[in-house]
Formats: structure tokens, C-alpha cells, sequence
């Protein structure tokens, strides 16, 4: 097993920002989170460097470098409020925080740095398409992409999109109050990059939505 980072690595690998992953430091720092597989340099310039995915398990859960990965939960992920650390809204949540400009100007940010990780990762550069980030955080890249598109989450009391994990590989369900908005939930992750297939639930006959991160 590799050896946990320093003190001084993990607040480099905690102040990474929170979508991309982009790393700060010096370069005898970065070098050696390189040398541990918690982050890559870019081979584009400006030849930044980015956490690997064992680089993020670190930055959000603490685990130790060459621990596996958690399962993503059914449920949705809970609003991370008041910590400086941005969660897209997948629908249900208890607590939201706060809405308005401020909050609009973070799922902004969020977006346009989900786009640029695209812009870096994906090997032609595209940013039409979903990259590999993507495709182990389903949930959140599907909330964060209807969020920032202006669809509105599902509160405690009030209706609005439900994105949650499936048993299905690459793939979460969508659902909504009504069938205009799973037209437009769909619309906007077909926009995004994503396949996405209607389907009716054979227990209560309600429709929803199965969306996948698109690979071409």
C-alpha cells in the first residue's frame, strides 16, 4: 500500500479545486504526488497538474491512498453548506442552503470548471462530451448539469428533478413531477453529453428517466 501523504501534501491535495481537481503548489510538491499516483501532469500546455482519482478519494473522504473507492449511495448526497465545499443538488435534499445570486454564481463556477476538465482530459480535447470524472460521480455530474442549466431540484416540499444512483452501470434515474419536466431534464443532459432513454417503472408506472455519460 502506498504511504499516506504528508501534512504538508494533503492541505495541497485539500486546497485542489473542488470539480477539476486542479493542484496548487510547488513543484517539488506536485512532483511528488506525481511519484505517489495522487496526481498527473498535463501533457497540454499550461501543463497543470490535476488529482487522479486516488488523489480525490483523499481530498473527499480521507481515506488513504490505494483504498478502494465507497460505493455511491442510493440516496441522495447530502448539500454541503457553510463548508466552502460546492455539492450539486440532486434532488430531496433536507438542507439546500442557501439560494439566489450567490448560489448561481457557484453552480456557474462549477460548470465552467467541469467544461475546462473536459477541455483537459478528454484525449481530443473535446468538451461536448462527458470525461472519466464524470463517469464515477454520476449522480453529481447529472445534478450539476441540470442545475446549472436552471432546472430546479426537488426540495423537502416542493417538486422538481430527483437524480439518484442504479444498479445499472454508467447510468442514474431522473425522475420529476410531470412529464414536462423530464422532457426538459432530458433535453439538457442530451445538450450535456449524455444518452438518455425513457422508461416506466413496472411498479407504480411512473416515468423517469435513465441517463448515461456518452463516450462518442
Amino acid at each position: 500500500m502506498t504511504r499516506p501523504p504528508t501534512a504538508a501534501q494533503r492541505r495541497v491535495i485539500e486546497a485542489a479545486e473542488p470539480v477539476t481537481g486542479r493542484l496548487r503548489g510547488t513543484e517539488a510538491q506536485l512532483a511528488a504526488l506525481v511519484g505517489r499516483g495522487l496526481a498527473f501532469r498535463h501533457p497540454r500546455p499550461p501543463h497543470d497538474h490535476f488529482l487522479t482519482p486516488a488523489g480525490h478519494r483523499i481530498r473527499e473522504s480521507g481515506t488513504q491512498a490505494g483504498s478502494a473507492p465507497a460505493p455511491e449511495a442510493p440516496e441522495a448526497p447530502k448539500a454541503e453548506t457553510g463548508t466552502g465545499v460546492f455539492a450539486a443538488r440532486a434532488g430531496g435534499e433536507a438542507d439546500t442552503g442557501a439560494d439566489g445570486p450567490a448560489r448561481a454564481r457557484e453552480v456557474h463556477s462549477a460548470w465552467q470548471g467541469l467544461l475546462e476538465l473536459r477541455r483537459m482530459t478528454n484525449p481530443d480535447g473535446s468538451v461536448e462530451r462527458p470525461c472519466g470524472w464524470e463517469r464515477t460521480h454520476l449522480v453529481r455530474a447529472a445534478s450539476l448539469a441540470l442545475e446549472a442549466a436552471g432546472h430546479r431540484p426537488a426540495g423537502p416540499d416542493t417538486g422538481g428533478y430527483r437524480v439518484r444512483a442504479t444498479p445499472q452501470p454508467e447510468a442514474v434515474a431522473v425522475r420529476g413531477p410531470d412529464d414536462a419536466t423530464l422532457r426538459a431534464c432530458a433535453a439538457t443532459l442530451e445538450k450535456a453529453g449524455w444518452q438518455v432513454g425513457e422508461h416506466t417503472d413496472p411498479r407504480t408506472r411512473a416515468r423517469y428517466l435513465l441517463a448515461s455519460p456518452r463516450r462518442v
